[in-house]
């Protein structure tokens, strides 16, 4: 615009000059007050001429130059990003970065209570995933625990942090790689147990018994080789993913721990999944690396079995009533009796590819896990030396699954006192004699002192 007025102000007086040496010559003829104007004018005029020469040659220059610096600095901010991305160390972004990349966040891939994922391409022709965490005070907490846990560590079997948007209200934005075939509850559970499914299908048994050791070597470093231990605390199939070649990532860091090395156990409230939540937790007795490894167990058994752990079935005697029902105690008395097979997915049972020895490992590394009394845990390294066979492998001990007592909801209060009295006299025979029961408007409740 600028150039444009300053080229339409030269025309305009070169115009000007040309009509008064017109007039002059009309009404001053040949005379020396006409060439004295001529001369005045011509020169004015060359002036004209040359100022908007060395203006635009300038205005040349000067583009070319801008244009390569702002070529050297593009080239710059890559190989600045590559090599963070190399360092594994995040990079900070900015909305409007995000913004482009999302598309205006239209591609929506996952949603969850407190966060959105949306798919998106950075400027460098990078897939990512883009983490929406909503919420002021939760989060910014989750937005912390994630960034704290995740963005100093590197493992193959742990979803990688790229950056971070932190602005100065709510929503924060994570970015992560993205993982191209979804997380693992879309290929282990029927459909029907599924909303908003993307992709997914039935995961075959040799591909879920990868991911079952996949998944306890991400654990694993968290809990071993980093220098604090991270407690994941959400370890469930909807928080681990699939790859393009269907190798396991950990992911979803937002109710992580950092614990020292000299910590045994931490207390936090209770905010994971039912189903996956470990009955120390449940009891508020505090958490370790053991309560991950107890949600790990769950897991497996879900991977064998393709459904839920817990889940809620017609009761037989009243098909008009549901009642709740806990995988894990069908399995523990499935191993009682031998009966592996009956076990696993029977999609998997179908299709006939299922390695029977390699079903009773997974059992009985899950049956280890999910023990009530934590010490009688596996850690997560002996779990995956178990799962490669570098570990003896032996039955594990016959549970009470006190947890069932727990998650139980009936209609009868004589029997959810029966319940409770089944689970007192359970607890007192493992020696927690900590556990107190008192009742708060007819519901009976559980601590631990």
């Amino acid at each position: 615009m600028e150039d444009r007025k300053v080229i339409t102000i030269a025309a305009v007086s070169v115009i000007i000059l040309f009509i008064v040496i017109i007039v002059a010559r009309v009404s001053l003829k040949l005379s020396k007050a006409f060439f004295l104007i001529l001369g005045a004018d011509v020169a004015v005029i060359l002036a004209v001429f040359s100022c908007v020469l060395i203006r635009q040659r300038y205005k040349t220059r000067r583009n070319l130059m801008e244009s390569r610096l702002r070529s050297e600095g593009r080239e710059l901010r890559i190989e600045y990003s590559f090599l963070r991305k190399i360092a594994g160390v995040p990079t900070k972004f900015r909305y409007k970065e995000l913004e482009e990349a999302t598309n205006g966040f239209q591609a929506l891939i996952g949603k969850g209570s407190s966060a959105s994922v949306f798919k998106g391409i950075l400027k460098d022709g990078t897939s990512v995933a883009v983490k929406r965490i909503d919420g002021e005070e939760r989060g910014e907490r989750e937005f912390r625990s994630e960034v704290a846990a995740i963005a100093g560590v590197q493992h193959v079997n742990l979803v990688r942090l790229y950056g971070y948007c932190n602005a100065p209200s709510a929503p924060r934005y994570l970015v992560y790689e993205y993982v191209p075939n979804g997380s693992l509850d879309c290929w282990i559970f029927p459909s029907n147990d599924l909303t908003n499914r993307r992709v997914g299908g039935c995961l075959p048994w040799n591909l879920r018994y990868r991911v079952a050791i996949d998944v306890a070597k991400g654990l694993s470093y968290l809990q071993h080789d980093c220098r604090s231990r991270i407690l994941h605390l959400d370890v469930k199939p909807e928080n681990i993913l699939l790859d393009e070649s269907y190798r396991a990532l950990v992911s979803d860091f937002g109710l992580s721990k950092l614990v020292g090395k000299d910590v045994s156990r931490v207390m936090t409230n209770i905010r994971g999944t039912r189903g996956y939540l470990a009955p120390e937790w449940l009891l508020e007795m505090g958490v370790s690396e053991k309560t991950d490894i107890y949600s790990y167990g769950m897991v497996l058994l879900e991977i064998i079995g393709g459904r839920r752990n817990v889940s809620r079935v017609e009761d037989p005697k009243d098909k008009s009533k549901k009642k709740w029902q806990f995988f894990p105690k069908i399995v523990n008395e499935k191993v009682r009796e031998g009966k592996f097979m009956e076990i696993v997915d029977h999609r998997l049972i179908e299709i006939g590819d299922v390695d029977e020895s390699e079903v009773k490992k997974l059992v009985y590394v899950a049956l280890w896990c999910i023990q009530e009394r934590p010490r009688l845990r596996p850690s997560m390294a002996q779990v995956v030396d178990m799962l490669e066979g570098r570990a003896r492998l032996d039955l594990p001990p016959d549970t009470r699954m006190i947890l069932v007592d727990l998650l139980s909801v009936d209609e009868d209060p004589a029997t959810d006192n029966n319940n409770l009295a089944r689970l007192l006299t359970s607890l007192s025979s493992h020696g927690d004699n900590n556990i107190s029961a008192y009742s708060m408007g007819g519901t009976t409740v559980l601590s631990g002192r």
